[in-house]
């Protein structure tokens, strides 16, 4: 399916229409999620959270805790993937004016991504409808441009059905998350070389921070140059390879680069071994597909398609934000903060 991306408006100079809203937010404990969450409040919003009762990587948080992390919010719990949880326990009767959604498949897998991006978003529009949502912003991603795998189909079969489906709708498209970008810096700590797939230059991105993303988001229900339309989005500055990835971390943590390169047929010989063996064990087929995410980021670039040339265009990708990758890879290496991957270190 072909979509048009419609670059956001100047960000210096945003259109707005400025009230309180009150937002049911979906995906609020994942860490772009928490962003949003913070920058919604911060703009006075009466924000909504729905969540599982476990929630978090693995069902880490409980109740009390997910409750602190969503300071300013109210927090309600039940099951997205059931729509009688969902208006019971989530909008219970209740009128919204907008729904914001971070909500993702963990891992990606068929299964996981047809019932969490594509059913569990129907389920959430149709109880939206319900309670009088006219507006829906969804955290969506950038390699949905070029739809190979099964969760990129799953969301791109939900953003049509919100495309047509009357209300004001953003449609985000954000380019790498840092979280994703800081998988290595363990192994490069204990003096072993960056990994590259060919000689790093394969791919560029323009890597985005939770907390620019989540001020993006926020910005969508008032931005009206946001509205209707499908926005990619980059960090600030320009776009980096994975070389260039590597060659920072070392200079952050005051090491001499040392890459080793991986050819990009190793992750093939792997995908066909595991599919074939995937026809008599189920659990390998998922990793197959695991393989599969893994070599569409290792040889695609997190930027704008340009669909006439078939090229990834940087000066094309929109960029928000103040805070860099290099930023971040400094304050890991000092300490300030950590990276929690979790289900989604394949990306």
């Amino acid at each position: 399916m072909t979509m048009t991306s419609t670059p956001p408006a100047d960000p210096a100079a945003p259109v707005r229409t400025s009230r309180p809203l009150r937002v049911f937010v979906l995906g609020a404990t994942g860490t772009i999620g928490l962003a949003t969450v913070r920058a919604l409040v911060h703009r006075g919003h009466e924000v909504v959270c729905f969540i599982r009762p476990r929630a978090g990587v693995g069902g880490a948080l409980a109740a009390q805790d997910s409750v602190r992390l969503l300071a300013g919010a109210s927090v309600r719990f039940g099951d997205v993937s059931n729509p009688a949880s969902l208006a019971r326990d989530g909008f219970r009767g209740e009128p919204f004016n907008a729904l914001v959604s971070c909500l993702a498949s963990r891992t990606g897998a068929p299964k996981d991504a047809w019932a969490i991006d594509h059913q569990a978003h129907l389920n959430a529009l149709a109880a939206a409808q319900q309670a009088g949502v006219t507006q829906f912003v969804l955290l969506s991603a950038i390699c949905v441009q070029k739809p190979l795998l099964a969760f990129q189909h799953a969301k791109l079969a939900f953003e049509k059905v919100l495309i047509e489906s009357g209300l004001c709708y953003s449609i985000v498209r954000p380019t790498a998350f840092f979280k994703s970008l800081s998988g290595q810096i363990d192994r490069v700590r204990k003096g072993k070389p960056f990994l590259v797939f060919g000689d790093g230059t394969l791919t560029a991105c323009k890597p985005i921070s939770d907390d620019d993303l989540g001020a993006y988001l926020a910005d969508c229900l008032d931005d009206v140059n946001r509205h209707n339309r499908v926005l990619p989005i980059g960090g600030p500055g320009e776009a980096i390879t994975a070389r260039q990835q590597g060659e920072q971390l070392f200079a952050a943590l005051g090491q001499t680069p040392r890459f080793k390169q991986v050819p990009v047929a190793l992750l093939d010989v792997i995908i066909a071994v595991l599919t074939t063996l995937g026809r008599v064990v189920p659990a390998l087929a998922a990793k197959a597909e695991l393989a599969r995410i893994g070599r569409y980021y290792a040889t695609e670039s997190m930027l704008v398609l340009d669909p006439a040339s078939g090229r990834y265009d940087a000066a094309a990708t929109p960029s928000t934000g103040s805070d860099t990758l290099f930023d971040h890879y400094a304050r890991l290496v000092r300490g300030e903060v950590t990276s929690e991957r979790g289900d989604h270190a394949v990306f």
